[in-house]
């Protein structure tokens, strides 16, 4: 296990790799790993021969108001478990490495993707993921990058901006790890009193029901927005959508491959979730 904290030899390690005619996999995480980071980690190195790990606490992602400064950073611990796992290498930049001055150059995230959901409720977040998605592209040169399912957007918005601007990267998606109640995992989670801990797997259920309407032949979005909210009134709901899966544009009546979006806060914890069905 190396870790490297400097752009440049991260660069050059990787590409010592691929001279030596070994494959690259690159997991980007903010730290605080838990087991829906470690089936990232676990996929990369079944299909990759040398594994990237990045910890990196990205402040252009977090707005006014939000949890930068309490967002967990075991980094020992993560260093550890990310060399258990199978990963060679973990890449440690400071802020100052990755936002060396003034910031004049972004990506922004256009169209419906970018303006909707955490778009709307996070104003600038995706633009943030989305600049240091793509400088971690640089960074990590050909190669396959793995994200989780369960920031779904966030997904959707990094393969697009792999293809948009011709980044030699293929984009993975590794399926949701859930507790055994439901709960999709998450480094947040562990800001959860026990009472709210208890309350928290009714997004999954919330979700289920979503899933199970639609599956009964409910082909109208807003019936089915309408059971998940209900599921969730207890909670600071931010949004209960159906979308498409691909575009997270509205479709009426509901047809193809979707997914179900939920966001909401538990006090001042806020949790995501989502799941994908086939409406035929």
């Amino acid at each position: 296990m190396e870790v490297i904290t400097t752009i440049a030899a991260a660069r050059a390690t990787l590409d010592e790799v691929r001279a030596r005619g070994e494959t690259v996999g690159f997991v980007p995480t903010m730290g605080a790993l838990h087991d829906g980071h470690g089936a990232l980690v676990e996929r990369a190195a079944a299909e990759r021969d040398v594994v990237a790990v990045s910890v990196f606490v990205n402040p252009l992602q977090f707005g006014a108001g939000e949890d930068l400064e309490r967002y967990p950073r075991p980094f020992e611990r993560d260093v550890a478990l990310a060399g258990r796992l199978g990963a060679g290498l973990v890449f440690a930049p400071g802020v100052d490495e990755m936002y060396p001055g003034p910031l004049v150059t972004t990506v922004s995230v256009g169209g419906p993707l970018g303006s909707v959901l955490e778009g709307a409720h996070r104003p600038g977040h995706l633009d943030g993921v989305a600049t240091v998605v793509a400088k971690l592209f640089n960074v990590a040169g050909p190669s396959r990058m793995y994200f989780g399912e369960k920031d779904w957007q966030q997904l959707c918005v990094v393969r697009r901006l792999a293809a948009d601007l011709s980044f030699p990267v293929e984009v993975i998606g590794v399926p949701t790890v859930r507790e055994p109640d439901g709960l999709a995992l998450s480094s947040r989670n562990v800001h959860l009193t026990p009472d709210q801990r208890a309350a928290a797997p009714r997004l999954s259920q919330a979700l289920g029901a979503g899933r199970d309407s639609i599956a009964a032949g409910s082909r109208d979005p807003a019936h089915v927005e309408a059971i998940m909210a209900g599921r969730l009134e207890p909670f600071e709901l931010d949004y209960a959508v159906v979308v498409d899966a691909a575009t997270l544009t509205r479709v009426d009546p509901l047809r193809g491959e979707l997914r179900l979006l939920v966001a909401a806060r538990l006090g001042a914890t806020r949790l995501i979730d989502n799941i994908g069905v086939v409406a035929p």
